[in-house]
């Protein structure tokens, strides 16, 4: 029996963004612990334009390849986890774009979220962003990463996490092995 695919995907889009490094850790981590098969997503590689399709995604009657490629990632994934920044209290543009692009492929599968920014680690995004999971049938998990202080954390071009951020990434990694068995 193979492996469950997880997919994570980096939602910064931004030039000069701490997302890329957070999210090789994560990819790192997710790909050592190895009870996945770990896909990426970057959202900055993807570049999906704004919502283009014009049929409600819950149809599946997409007319882009761009759409078509998205929705092939993301069915084939068993469950996410999704690396966010906090922008405004709130989760990032390209982030929402993405998730509003598919309906069907989302639904029923599991994502941890880690999120990073300021003082609150992302909790706001975390916050604001539950209700569109939901929405979309996706189950979160309870185990989030969240990082305050991120830019604290990044030396020579690597995020460099503390005890406590692996230790919440590896509860993570384990609330969804338990998900997706």
């Amino acid at each position: 029996m193979s492996a469950p695919r997880l997919l994570v995907i980096i939602a910064s889009t931004r030039p000069g963004r701490v997302g890329e490094h957070v999210g090789r850790w994560v990819i790192e981590r997710a790909r050592a612990d190895g009870r996945f098969e770990v896909r990426v997503a970057d959202l900055a590689e993807l570049a999906l334009p704004l919502l283009d399709e014009p049929a409600h995604p819950r149809l599946r009657d997409y007319r882009h390849d761009h759409t078509h490629r998205w929705s092939a990632e993301v069915d084939a994934a068993d469950g996410f986890v999704i690396v966010m920044p906090e922008y405004n209290h709130s989760f990032t543009a390209p982030l929402k774009n993405a998730l509003d692009y598919l309906v069907q492929e989302w639904d029923g599968k599991p994502a941890g979220l880690v999120s990073y920014g300021g003082l609150s680690g992302g909790t706001r995004a975390v916050t604001a962003l539950q209700p569109v999971l939901a929405n979309l049938g996706i189950r979160g998990v309870h185990a989030n990463v969240e990082i305050a202080w991120v830019a604290e954390h990044i030396a020579d071009g690597r995020f460099d996490a503390t005890d406590r951020h692996e230790r919440a990434l590896e509860a993570q990694l384990t609330e969804l092995a338990a998900l997706l068995e």
